[in-house]
């Protein structure tokens, strides 16, 4: 079944979250059919960064990202959920 990359911004809820704990966390929330492919901290304004997330997923998913984004938006510590682009991938 072909795959797709979404990568995702997700906004902290504080300036005091963790982004190397939120990770872990939303890691730990996702289910086996979606893998985090890569990471990293992207600054924002004032100090305050957001977490962009490549994560994988099969591409014929019922209701596309929208499982993706309900899952990550219930970790604590997360604000905000945005999907910033979807391209299909070869693996």
């Amino acid at each position: 079944m072909a795959r797709v990359a979404v990568l995702l911004k997700v906004m902290p809820n504080s300036l005091d979250v963790n982004l190397g704990d939120l990770k872990v966390a939303i890691e730990k929330k996702l289910p086996g059919s979606y893998k985090i492919l890569d990471s990293k901290e992207e600054p924002i304004a004032f100090g305050l960064k957001s977490l962009m997330l490549l994560i994988s997923m099969e591409e014929n998913t019922e209701g596309g990202t929208e499982e993706l984004e309900s899952k990550i938006k219930d970790v604590d510590g997360v604000e905000e959920v945005e999907v910033e682009s979807i391209s299909r991938i070869s693996e």
